[in-house]
């Protein structure tokens, strides 16, 4: 439930620096006009409306934690005179107009732009708080059955970002598989196991090991060869789809099997689309995913 915004808070941001990291340089654009390219580009146009509405909250929550970060004078280290970046390893994703007339073709654009539109509308000035804060609205595109702790993604703690179970997960395709020889992971983790002689193949040398699982029981920590590397690590080196993962060792080439898509911590999308599917509205979900935020309209002051 939406309630008004402390006095304390101020909601006076319209503008948003945007770092475009292809043209190396900065723009400034409207908030709202700004979240329809990042819900655009982060969730697929045709989830339903109230999936996107919560998109849309978790957007401008990010981009106003970011702006108000940089208010206080602590500047973007990453791209100086910018709230945000476009690019997705920094942060939200972001397209323009014609990019998303690219990704959607000329046919669907406007129905697509315009009910997008109508997300970012009908949630304007809506954002996530806990004990008046704003919250760290992460989201991720699938988790396959339950959500990941932040505290055991990223090692700091946030009581909203608890796991829970996400039993309306719609991805259609929620377990992968990819293959990489020996010589590929020695180049993506610096590790050596293609030097281990054929004889030694058997040994701990070229082995992965499971150290330390996390509370849904995915891997946290991994011992590879003779180096530990954490799970985030392993996907963010390797580019796997989720740290939810088994792998097998046959010869010189290891396949890992994943289960969703992303970090897993906070907002699942399929699984924000299968609530809407069935029936909730964007308070519920983000209620859902966001353990004791609350929706605070940064346009209503006391």
């Amino acid at each position: 439930m939406s309630r008004q915004i402390p006095a304390r808070f101020f909601p006076g941001v319209t503008v948003v620096r945007l770092y475009l990291h292809q043209e190396n340089r900065v723009v400034y654009m409207q908030l709202e006009d700004y979240l329809v390219g990042v819900v655009g580009a982060e969730m697929p146009a045709e989830f339903p409306l109230d999936a996107l509405k919560a998109q849309a909250v978790a957007a401008r929550t990010y981009v106003l934690k970011r702006v108000n970060v940089n208010a206080t004078g602590v500047e973007n280290t990453l791209h100086t005179g910018a709230d945000v970046c476009d690019d997705h390893r920094h942060g939200q994703a972001w397209l323009s107009r014609e990019e998303l007339k690219k990704r959607w073709g000329a046919v669907r654009y406007y129905k697509y732009y315009y009910k997008i539109k109508k997300a970012v509308d009908e949630t304007r000035g809506q954002v996530l708080t806990y004990q008046g804060e704003l919250i760290e609205p992460s989201y991720h595109s699938s988790c396959g059955g339950r959500t990941e702790d932040a505290a055991d993604v990223w090692k700091f703690q946030a009581p909203y970002l608890k796991s829970v179970p996400c039993p309306y997960d719609a991805d259609p395709n929620p377990v992968q598989t990819a293959s990489f020889s020996f010589e590929q992971v020695d180049q993506a983790l610096g590790t050596s196991l293609s030097a281990v002689p054929v004889s030694g193949r058997e040994k701990a040398a070229v082995d992965i090991q499971l150290v330390e699982k996390t509370g849904t029981g995915r891997p946290k920590v991994l011992l590879i060869g003779n180096r530990q590397f954490s799970a985030v690590a392993v996907r963010d080196q390797l580019g796997l789809r989720s740290t939810s993962f088994t792998w097998d060792i046959e010869g010189d080439t290891v396949t890992f099997t994943t289960t969703g898509n992303g970090h897993g911590a906070g907002l699942c999308q399929y699984g924000a689309k299968g609530m809407a599917d069935h029936g909730y509205d964007y308070r519920v979900i983000l209620g859902h995913y966001y353990s004791g935020a609350e929706i605070i309209d940064t346009q209503k002051r006391k």
